[in-house]
C-alpha cells in the first residue's frame, strides 16, 4: 500500500499529521530536493508540496511528471495561494481529457 506525504514549511503542514499523513518540514531548496527524491524512492504514491517550495524545484517535479508514481500535487501554504496548484491540476486534466474543465462563456 502506498503512503502519502506532505512537504513544506512546518507551519503549513503540521496539521496533516492528524490525518495520518507523513509530514516532511523543509527550510530550503536543497532540503526540498533531497526529500522529494527520498519520498519518490520510497513507497509514497502521493506527495503534496506547498506552492512556495514547488516553485523552487520545478525541474525536479518535472522529472516525476511522466511517471505513474508518485503524484506530486501542489497545495497552498500559510503564506497564501498563488494559483499554481489549481493551474497544475487544470493542465493535467486538459492533457487527460483533451478539454479545458474551467472554461467560461
Amino acid at each position: 500500500m502506498y503512503k502519502i506525504a506532505v512537504i513544506g514549511d512546518y507551519d503549513s503542514i503540521y496539521g496533516f499529521a492528524t490525518l495520518g499523513l507523513s509530514i516532511c518540514p523543509v527550510r530550503n531548496r536543497e532540503e526540498t530536493v533531497d526529500k522529494l527524491h527520498q519520498l519518490a524512492a520510497g513507497k509514497y504514491g502521493i506527495i503534496y508540496i506547498t506552492e512556495r517550495f514547488a516553485a523552487e524545484v520545478t525541474e525536479v517535479i518535472e522529472e516525476y511528471r511522466e511517471q505513474t508514481f508518485p503524484a506530486i500535487i501542489q497545495i497552498p501554504g500559510v503564506s497564501g495561494n498563488t494559483g499554481a496548484g489549481v493551474g497544475g491540476v487544470k493542465k493535467t486534466v486538459e492533457q487527460a481529457v483533451g478539454s479545458d474543465i474551467l472554461f467560461s462563456e
